[in-house]
């Protein structure tokens, strides 16, 4: 978000879609209003649990949001007012050229971080696959730093989202806009370097999966972090199942929300903390 927030103009109310609990949405509206923005959401049911219900009334408490019966009719109704003006549209997670090169200078600075300390990549990096712009920024990080890593994205959306031509498509025109704003060569994004995993899905967005549960529980009983049921537990569960079977420090899990934030209200800046 933070390059996506960089050039809003100040006179311009965000606006994004997601489902009723996504924490997308949610951090649009708590940094947007941290530089004076407030924010529009269009919301589409999920399941849910209680991670995201959690996030649900945090952001009700956030931002201004319009519930809609489909992602359908949320885009439709977002068109719509994109057309009225006076907004400054966030896709969906974030998800475009421009947002997956936060993504791809995360992965830069996994790659100093390790080599700094004289650790090893890992074989396999296991992130969440939902709209696609960590898993494309990720992939054109790890090309940029000429590392072999593979990005193993596990979905959690459906198909017509989750597939590797879309999360391919974004990576390469992430490369082009940085190449042209770079004014030089940058590496291609190798296809073969992604594997998703379908499994995590569970056959609903939001739906939990006995393989999440397990791993959210068992990430907290040894001192981690809360993992959310939509993406982070999902993908936690399928890298553990990764683990098991290949060396120490083989496989990396990508943390992409950590829900303790959540209960942490007092972290929040006290101009823009949401009622308890």
């Amino acid at each position: 978000l933070e390059l996506l927030l960089a050039a809003v103009p100040r006179n311009r109310r965000l606006l994004t879609v997601g489902p009723t609990g996504s924490t997308h949405a949610l951090a649009v509206a708590l940094h947007g209003a941290r530089i004076g923005l407030d924010s529009e959401v269009l919301t589409w049911p999920q399941e849910m649990h209680d991670v995201a219900a959690a996030t649900s009334v945090r952001l009700a408490a956030q931002a201004r949001v319009t519930r809609t019966r489909s992602p359908a009719e949320a885009y439709l109704r977002a068109a719509i007012r994109r057309i009225r003006g006076h907004v400054h549209w966030i896709p969906a997670g974030g998800s475009s050229p421009l947002g997956a090169l936060g993504h791809a200078a995360a992965a830069l600075e996994l790659v100093a971080q390790l080599a700094r300390d004289g650790i090893p990549m890992p074989e396999a990096v296991v992130v969440p696959l939902g709209s696609g712009g960590t898993v494309a920024g990720l992939l054109l990080g790890f090309a940029i730093a000429g590392v072999t890593t593979r990005v193993v994205a596990g979905r959690v959306v459906p198909r017509i989202v989750g597939n590797p031509g879309h999360v391919l498509r974004l990576a390469r025109r992430s490369r082009g806009l940085l190449e042209r704003l770079a004014g030089e060569p940058i590496p291609h994004v190798d296809g073969s370097r992604l594997t998703i995993e379908h499994a995590s899905y569970g056959g609903a967005y939001g739906r939990e999966t006995p393989a999440a549960a397990a791993a959210a529980g068992w990430i907290r009983q040894s001192g981690g972090p809360r993992l959310d049921g939509t993406y982070s537990a999902k993908a936690c569960g399928h890298a553990l199942a990764l683990a098991r079977g290949a060396p120490d420090g083989a496989v990396l899990f990508w943390l992409t929300f950590d829900a303790r934030w959540l209960d942490a209200v007092d972290d929040i800046p006290r101009d823009i903390r949401p009622p308890r």
